[in-house]
């Protein structure tokens, strides 16, 4: 095999930043943080949405500062 061709493939720990759940994946993310899972070190990515705070797999919608565009969107859009 060449050398410096494959990618640095090994397990990571995703972190949800919203839910605070780890997910511990085979991913070839580089990543310049690491941290301790039980007793183990992993390359640490840290991550906004994932299925446990997804609106689609969690059943919960989040809530959102959507009143004020919907209330600009009709008032740019509105029939004069």
């Amino acid at each position: 095999m060449k050398k410096d061709i494959h990618p640095n493939y090994r397990k990571v720990l995703f972190k949800d930043i919203t839910t605070d759940q780890n997910f511990i994946v085979s991913s070839s993310v580089e990543t310049q943080e690491t941290v301790q899972h039980e007793g183990v070190e992993y390359p640490l990515v840290k991550v906004e949405i994932s299925s446990s705070s997804h609106p689609f797999y969690s059943g919960k919608e989040r809530a959102g500062g959507t009143t004020g565009r919907i209330e600009k969107f009709n008032q740019k859009y509105k029939k004069k």
